[in-house]
């Protein structure tokens, strides 16, 4: 029970090969969108097992009610848990994301209780941080704690807004980095 107190799961994430095809499917499919797309996710500090890890990504949010969900490409072969997860033969969910302006506090229970933490960096600005833990020995797909405050809770507030309101016009929304 090291997470009871994080509150509800707000992410589900999926590492895909072709996210532009990802997109697709859950917009044709899923009816889910818009996405906001980030050709080169705006990563910042990207630690991978500890090391500065120089991975880019291709990310992309949409929400569907309360929850949302991301996609992540890799975008070259520099390790990370992503490259790492393809590389394994899979495809899909990857992770779930707790949201928290504690984030400090949530990565020193993990760490309390033994599980490693594979991934840090930061989005938007420095008070975006994120710690993926790996919890694949206890429920077979990682956990990311997400700060979320200042910028990116502004940017995922406007998800979260653009999906509740989406008309199914301009399913795919390219974001600058």
């Amino acid at each position: 029970m090291i997470f009871r107190d994080l509150g509800p799961v707000r992410q589900v994430a999926y590492v895909v090969h072709n996210i532009r095809a990802a997109m697709a499917h859950w917009i044709d499919t899923m009816g889910v969108g818009p996405f906001f797309y980030f050709e080169e996710a705006p990563v910042r500090d990207l630690r991978y097992n500890g090391a500065p890890c120089d991975a880019r990504l291709g990310v992309a949010f949409a929400n569907t009610g309360s929850m949302q969900i991301e996609l992540v490409q890799p975008l070259d072969h520099h390790p990370s848990a992503f490259r790492a997860f393809l590389d394994s033969g899979r495809e899909g969910q990857q992770h779930l994301a707790y949201w928290t302006q504690e984030l400090d506090l949530w990565v020193d229970r993990a760490r309390s209780a033994g599980l490693p933490i594979v991934h840090t960096g930061y989005t938007g600005a420095p008070d975006g941080r994120f710690a993926y833990v790996d919890t694949r020995g206890l429920n077979g797909t990682m956990l990311e704690i997400s700060e979320v405050q200042g910028r990116k809770a502004q940017f995922f507030a406007e998800v979260a807004r653009a999906a509740a309101e989406w008309d199914g016009a301009d399913p795919v929304r390219e974001m600058g980095i």
